[in-house]
């Protein structure tokens, strides 16, 4: 993933809060733009799930197909399961102890349904250190 996105892995560690190397399946990761020189610009990537259209991901994330398409340079509608994509730069949020999704999208200024869906939650049940999208 660092190579991929032309940083280090300590970089990608630290950006991220994690203390070791290990990573979980559809995991959310922030990474920094390599066009910004201060660090703080961030994509965004989301792991395709079984069902996701370019529609439906792109309506997640608030951008048009082409958008999507063109951020990942797509030629083609034709997507897989556990391709990761860039849907832009965004916020996410760390899962701390005591929050709930109710608190977090209160934070935000959205909604527990919202929160659940653009981060493919089936409960309400948070993990200390998930990572979040956040509108």
């Amino acid at each position: 993933i660092a190579k991929k996105f032309n940083t280090t892995v300590d970089k990608l560690k630290d950006i991220n809060n994690l203390s070791s190397n290990n990573l979980s399946i559809g995991q959310l990761l922030k990474i920094s733009s390599s066009t910004d020189t201060s660090g703080t610009n961030q994509k965004t990537t989301y792991k395709v799930v079984s069902g996701d259209t370019l529609y439906s991901i792109a309506k997640k994330f608030g951008i048009s197909v082409d958008e999507l398409k063109n951020m990942n340079n797509l030629t083609s509608n034709l997507i897989s399961i556990g391709q990761e994509l860039v849907v832009g730069t965004s916020n996410t949020y760390t899962v701390k102890k005591g929050d709930t999704l109710y608190s977090i999208a209160k934070k935000f200024n959205t909604t527990v349904d919202k929160l659940k869906d653009i981060n493919n939650l089936q409960s309400d049940s948070l993990a200390i250190g998930k990572v979040l999208y956040v509108p």
